[in-house]
């Protein structure tokens, strides 16, 4: 427990047992310790990640809940259940762990993770602790022998007891929507709402593991620019700028030195902030496709997508 907290508070990334599977736990708050979770996946999208918290009340300081979410709350928490809610938007929630959407997915654990998060007083993202497109693992072993050497500490609890992926949904108009099924049955959440599951996603991705683009700038967007056309703004990368940079309606550089986990943590952040600007399009200069610059670009490009293509 010393250890994972020490390592939390300072930025990174540990291994944590979890009634469902074992998370890849980094401080929700903390741009470069979840940019840290990415990376240590390997090949990653950056699909919005579950907050993990450690009672009702820090959960109300995120996320506002309805009477039924949270009744749900109060039936399955702590447990395999997320809630998908409004986010506040003074929260603190870092907006890698969001990908952007003003939602979040919320998650209170049992047993060491829960007293974890509480001790550190701060929300712990934690997707499966396993490399991207690997099955998650259930045992302190298994992730050991996956990302035992990319992460500093893997906390072994032995075998996770329920062992696959939190069910999560998201209530819409007194309505409860699954958008994945996991740890908690359907007829359990049923007899709770007292009325059948709506299944399903309605517009492109609303939670973890359902990752596509609906959630794109209002601007278009022009990527791998060398020049930059009049009226836009300019999103940089690294030392050197493109054509007319100076003549840019606003801009801002993802890392001005070039370093890819600083600029996916300004990724989402400084597209809102020049959305905000008020040009009709955003030009983006190069970025490199190594390491996290491959997610950087994927979701560059999604949200470069045509609008019609939005929910592939």
């Amino acid at each position: 427990m010393d250890a994972a907290l020490a390592l939390l508070s300072a930025g990174e990334v540990v291994a944590i047992p979890t009634e469902t599977v074992y998370g890849l736990a980094g401080d929700a708050t903390n741009g470069e310790a979840v940019a840290r979770i990415f990376e240590a996946k390997g090949r990653p999208r950056f699909n919005p990640l579950i907050a993990h918290v450690a009672d009702m009340a820090m959960a109300e300081r995120i996320g506002v809940f309805d009477p039924l979410s949270r009744n749900l709350a109060e039936k399955f928490w702590p447990g395999p259940l997320t809630l998908v809610v409004p986010l506040r938007p003074e929260a603190g929630i870092h907006p890698l762990v969001t990908a952007g959407l003003d939602t979040i997915a919320l998650r209170m654990p049992m047993g060491f993770g829960g007293k974890l998060i509480a001790r550190l007083g701060r929300p712990l993202a934690a997707p499966s602790a396993n490399t991207s497109g690997k099955i998650s693992s259930t045992s302190g072993e298994a992730v050991a022998s996956d990302l035992g050497g990319r992460i500093p500490l893997v906390v072994d609890g032995g075998s996770t007891p329920v062992g696959l992926e939190s069910t999560i949904v998201k209530v819409e108009d007194g309505k409860v929507r699954m958008l994945r099924p996991g740890g908690v049955a359907a007829s359990e959440i049923e007899a709770l709402a007292g009325a059948p599951l709506l299944r399903g996603a309605t517009a492109g991705i609303e939670a973890p593991g359902m990752l596509a683009s609906h959630y794109a700038p209002g601007a278009a967007l022009r990527l791998n620019v060398g020049k930059v056309g009049a009226g836009e703004a300019l999103l940089g990368f690294g030392p050197e700028r493109a054509e007319g940079w100076q003549q840019a309606r606003a801009f801002l550089n993802l890392s001005e030195t070039g370093d890819l986990r600083e600029a996916a943590t300004n990724l989402f952040a400084h597209l809102q902030a020049l959305d905000r600007s008020g040009a009709a399009s955003i030009a983006v200069e190069p970025v490199p496709s190594d390491e996290l610059g491959e997610a950087i670009n994927d979701r560059l490009a999604r949200a470069a997508a045509p609008r019609d293509n939005l929910h592939v």
